[in-house]
């Protein structure tokens, strides 16, 4: 094996789930789920995934038995090794990282919030610190947003950049970009889940300055040539809450990656959910208000001194006698 700059276990974990390119039509990588699998039963057997690569480990694949988790396919992940060395030799190269889920620089409150949906690997490029900065919001919505919804975001946006709230958002057209660019341009700071691999945004005219800045980090479970699906963006949602101190749902109907996202957050209780409410918002932002999001009232931000202030009180938030609790009710 080449040896490359990473943790001993994130190397055997990028060899059994991570794509190199056509070695990987041979073999398939191990999906989170089967992953998960195979940490159980490295747990059961007091191993760490360093220790498949020793003789002892190879020994006790032996008695792996789960379905399509067979000691052959690991084995085959398992050699690699050169594959994956220029694979990481490539990234690092055009400034990409790579972190597992054994880190410890994995964003904790990711892997605590998830637990195992927290994916395997994140790819990255940008300070890693940004993962873990608080505090952050979560800002997503439709991609075809309203111009009163797209003010909203800037709106909201320039407030975080101008009290050191970090927004978090997916890169998509609409609601996501509108966030992440109002942010920047405001000097703030930004996290960009993506539902692609981090190659070809990275090199992105206008990513290019705030990345260098440290003011941008793109991240993405998924490998960096990996191409925008449907899949890939329903399953990113996850990540954005997971990253966030908070969330707020700024345009949403009652279908799609934004509605299904947020009705998981409030299922699972990530992160406190905020939603926007106004004269003309579409029908899934009423829904998500009446199953227990906050509801976030445009007037009353130009109102209040600090946003950061508001966001702290969402865990004490009375209720506004309606079943929706009100961001600012206890302050009109």
């Amino acid at each position: 094996m080449i040896d490359i700059n990473l943790p001993a276990d994130t190397k055997v974990i990028l060899l059994l789930c991570g794509y190199f390119g056509g070695v990987d039509r041979a073999v398939k990588p191990l999906s989170l789920a089967e992953y998960n699998k195979l940490a159980v039963w490295l747990r059961r057997e007091k191993l760490r995934p360093e220790d498949l690569l020793r003789r002892e480990g190879e020994k006790r694949l032996a008695t792996v038995a789960q379905s399509r988790i067979t000691p052959d396919r690991v084995q085959a992940l398992l050699g690699r090794g050169v594959e994956m060395g220029f694979a990481v030799e490539e990234w690092a190269r055009q400034g990409f990282w790579v972190i597992s889920r054994g880190e410890e620089s994995y964003p904790r409150r990711l892997k605590r919030r998830l637990r195992e949906a927290a994916p395997a690997l994140l790819y990255g490029v940008g300070p890693r610190t940004l993962l873990e900065k608080s505090p952050s919001l979560g800002m997503v919505g439709s991609r075809d947003a309203d111009e009163a919804a797209l003010a909203f975001t800037r709106q909201v946006a320039h407030q975080c950049a101008a009290e050191g709230i970090t927004v978090v958002s997916g890169g998509a057209r609409g609601i996501d970009q509108q966030a992440m660019q109002a942010a920047l341009e405001a000097n703030g700071s930004v996290v960009a889940v993506l539902a692609e691999g981090i190659a070809r945004p990275a090199v992105s005219k206008k990513y290019r300055t705030p990345i260098a800045e440290g003011r941008l980090t793109l991240v993405s479970p998924y490998h960096p040539r990996a191409r925008w699906t449907t899949g890939n963006a329903m399953g990113r949602n996850k990540h954005i809450y997971g990253l966030s101190d908070w969330a707020m749902v700024v345009h949403a109907s009652t279908q799609g990656g934004t509605w299904n996202g947020a009705l998981e957050n409030l299922k699972k209780k990530w992160t406190p959910l905020l939603v926007y409410l106004d004269a003309d918002v579409p029908e899934g932002n009423r829904k998500l208000a009446a199953m227990g999001g906050i509801s976030l009232q445009p007037d009353a931000l130009g109102q209040r001194a600090s946003l950061l202030d508001h966001l702290q009180t969402l865990t004490s938030m009375p209720s506004s006698g309606d079943g929706v609790r009100d961001l600012f009710s206890s302050l009109d």
